[in-house]
């Protein structure tokens, strides 16, 4: 179809088709955007997203028996894989349960019993036995878990990490 403009040009309307190919590709291209905003969306929010503590399977109060206090010795560290702690019994016969993740980048930090020092692979950030940084670039001591000391048998709750921020003593329990 022509049509005449006031100069005497003839212009030709563009065809209904190639406007509905450019509409199409259009919200084609507008589509595809959103998805993508979507899926970057979904990845932030991920990243920021809380995770549940180790050892949570939904159940509050979950309880790990450590076994009888007189199986432990003085400054030893004791390893629990199933309940993803260590449990140091300290020279004065107090005792403590440390996570087993690292606070810089959450790498499981193996106990050294030459050095009494655990130590990360990751990044050689160092913890004494009572889970105080010695070497950073960890920020702060190892979490703790809740113990208590029942009828002589030690119970460890394994339900959610202690976050702290400095070791003090009255975090060690003592028959």
């Amino acid at each position: 179809m022509t049509n005449k403009t006031a100069r005497g040009s003839i212009q030709e309307d563009p065809s209904p088709i190639a406007n509905d190919r450019r509409g199409f590709l259009n919200g084609l291209w507008i589509g595809l955007g959103g998805l993508a905003l979507a899926e970057i969306i979904w990845v932030v929010r991920s990243f920021f997203r809380l995770r549940k503590p180790i050892g949570a399977s939904g159940s509050i109060g979950k309880i790990f028996d450590a076994g009888s206090v007189s199986r432990y010795s003085p400054n030893t560290v004791t390893a629990f894989p199933q309940g993803r702690f260590y449990l140091a019994c300290l020279a004065d016969g107090g005792f403590l349960a440390l996570s087993r993740r690292c606070t810089h980048l959450g790498c499981t930090v193996p106990w050294d019993a030459g050095k009494m020092q655990f130590v990360c692979p990751c990044h050689a950030s160092t913890f004494d036995i009572h889970g105080a940084v010695i070497q950073s670039p960890a920020p702060r001591p190892l979490d703790r878990f809740a113990v208590t000391i029942e009828n002589d048998r030690i119970r460890v709750a394994i339900d959610s990490p202690i976050r702290r921020s400095v070791f003090h003593p009255n975090q060690v329990v003592y028959k």
